[in-house]
């Protein structure tokens, strides 16, 4: 009942009700244009490309999209080329002075940034669409399916359709980020995951129950076992490490009274401050090994049989190996990038901050670098650790392969993470109207007279 209260609550906040409404609205249509096939191929005869699509990396960006890339859909792209292109400009403002002058400038800058990664998504998805189109027929489409053929016309038509419809994409999640309530490109991710999850749970369920592979006794383990990592991810998304923090306090004249206790607050430093880029950055790079083991050189000797036996099979061992060494060293990685300890240490400088018994500047820096060192860690390890845990529910478990990935990994996490800043930020609309937030319930706040 006291959930049901603060669902009232909600509907009573005329501009969080707008809000909501809206961000339903467009992650509709979102949904309805992903089972929208592409003119010109027959919707009936795209059963193979599905079963192909199940596992595997193909799998992984299946699920991404919410099936629009096994169901040829006008979003078969998804939003994927623009976190590619959102990744690369964000690499590249490390080595780029024009792109670290950008990043400094505040919401000028970010502006300009958002520009240039748009121009750069559209560009990938040039290159993107033609290579998906060309593929189809080996991903499992008949050529009877195609039934204008596969000339210019097709080829020309269908390249502006998926580059459209990847731009559209774009605009729906810009849009919930605006008007809407929570991250829109992240909501768009997670919907599309979500989309598949019903499908997923109910193969496990026809394969222990129906077949006799465990029964509802299986069922029930799995699922305490999936409560359970997901209390894990959001311990490992929630967890900080906070610094103290002294503020000097300012006097009349403007200048600071050292000597007097001011206000104090804390820094918190995340253990996972990279969030998912490890594991997109490693699941990126582990079609290597197969690839180097199928070269003309490799393919004839043991080694190159083995490497594309090995790193074919997402679930198998040396796989999760390579991927949870790849995860743990791309965590220092985009840490040492998205938590620069320098600037913070500045920052604190110019607004009259200090950690208790450290000096400000170089001291502090150092101090703070040196945490962030200890607590990635044991958080690069724990990534690792869930980013592998469907290989391990696959094997030890004999668990669907398709159900598996919710077990762990890129789509838990991303889940994870979306909904607990969608629902902070529905939380600050509660307080700001003096309700009691999501995480606990009750009757109306009312502000100190």
């Amino acid at each position: 009942m006291k959930f049901l209260e603060t669902l009232k609550n909600i509907w009573k906040i005329s501009e969080l009700k707008d809000r909501i409404i809206l961000t339903l609205s467009m992650l509709l249509v979102y949904r309805f244009g992903a089972q929208v096939v592409l003119p010109g191929i027959d919707s009936t005869k795209l059963g193979l490309i599905a079963e192909n699509t199940e596992q595997g990396i193909l799998g992984l960006l299946n699920a991404f999209t919410g099936g629009a890339f096994a169901n040829a859909s006008v979003f078969a792209l998804g939003i994927m080329p623009y976190i590619s292109a959102s990744i690369v400009v964000q690499l590249m403002g490390i080595a780029i002075p024009y792109l670290q002058k950008l990043q400094k400038e505040g919401a000028s800058g970010q502006k300009k940034i958002t520009q240039i990664t748009r121009w750069l998504t559209i560009a990938i998805c040039v290159v993107q669409a033609p290579a998906y189109l060309t593929a189809l027929p080996a991903l499992g489409i008949p050529q009877d399916a195609f039934l204008l053929g596969q000339g210019g016309m097709f080829y020309f038509s269908s390249v502006i359709i998926l580059v459209t419809g990847c731009i559209f994409a774009m605009w729906l999640g810009e849009k919930i980020t605006d008007k809407g309530i929570g991250n829109g490109i992240s909501l768009l991710i997670m919907v599309g995951i979500i989309a598949t999850m019903p499908q997923s749970f109910v193969q496990e369920w026809v394969s222990r129950v129906t077949e006799s592979n465990g029964g509802l006794i299986m069922i029930s383990i799995e699922l305490v076992i999936w409560v359970a990592i997901i209390l894990a991810s959001v311990m490992l998304v929630m967890a900080v490490r906070k610094i103290a923090v002294q503020y000097a306090r300012r006097n009349s004249s403007g200048g600071f009274d050292r000597n007097v206790v001011g206000k104090r607050q804390y820094i918190p430093l995340r253990l996972n401050a990279s969030g998912v880029m490890p594991i997109i950055f490693a699941q990126a790079l582990m079609f290597v090994p197969s690839l180097i083991g199928g070269l003309s050189i490799m393919k004839d000797t043991d080694i190159g049989q083995w490497m594309v036996i090995q790193f074919s099979d997402i679930f198998g061992l040396w796989y999760n190996i390579v991927f949870g060494l790849l995860i743990i060293v791309f965590t220092y990685f985009y840490t040492a990038i998205t938590v620069p300890t320098n600037k913070i240490a500045d920052d604190l400088k110019r607004s009259g901050g200090f950690i208790p018994g450290i000096r400000p500047g170089t001291d502090t820096s150092n101090i703070l670098d040196s945490i962030m060192s200890q607590i990635t860690l044991p958080g690069s390890i724990f990534l690792a650790m869930v980013a592998v845990f469907p290989a391990v529910v696959v094997k030890f478990m004999d668990v669907q392969a398709g159900w598996a990935l919710f077990f762990g990994g890129t789509s838990l996490l991303i889940m994870v993470g979306v909904a607990i800043d969608t629902m902070q930020q529905v939380n600050s609309y509660l307080l700001n109207k003096h309700y009691d937030g999501l995480m606990k319930s009750g009757s109306d706040r009312k502000p100190a007279i």
